[in-house]
């Protein structure tokens, strides 16, 4: 199992197809004070699996500050089906996590930290400036 899609953004959709609709894709913020709280921002993943990886997979998300320590962390299953009769190849499988009101303590690069089943397979920065980290984003 991969991840052949692994970003952040202002908005994000599944339609009925399958297919995702994105808004406002960022790797960087800037904030007025800390700490701040961030309204509203989406995980976007897609998972690519085999097709003899269907079945129930383990998924860990977790929110790491500048530090690496552990903010939020986030569980869960993720049910993968086979893919249609006769269509050999991969399945993908879309996510799309809406986080309000994320807390940012202080400047510098978090990271979204994303395994399946025991496995890193993507890591999904964040830098984040305000007036004590002297940079603009």
């Amino acid at each position: 199992m991969e991840t052949d899609l692994a970003l952040l953004a202002d908005a994000a959709t599944i339609d009925a197809s399958g297919k995702i609709n994105i808004l406002g894709i960022f790797d960087r913020i800037s904030v007025g004070s800390f700490p701040a709280r961030h309204p509203r921002m989406c995980l976007v993943l897609r998972f690519q699996a085999g097709i003899q990886e269907s079945g129930a997979h383990v998924v860990e998300i977790t929110f790491r500050r500048p530090g690496g320590e552990e903010l939020v962390r986030l569980d869960g299953e993720m049910r993968i089906a086979p893919g249609p009769e006769g269509i050999a190849g991969a399945v993908r499988v879309p996510h799309i996590l809406n986080l309000d009101g994320l807390v940012l303590p202080e400047p510098g690069l978090y990271g979204f930290d994303v395994r399946v089943d025991g496995a890193h397979l993507a890591t999904i920065p964040l830098a984040v400036h305000g007036p004590q980290s002297g940079a603009e984003a």
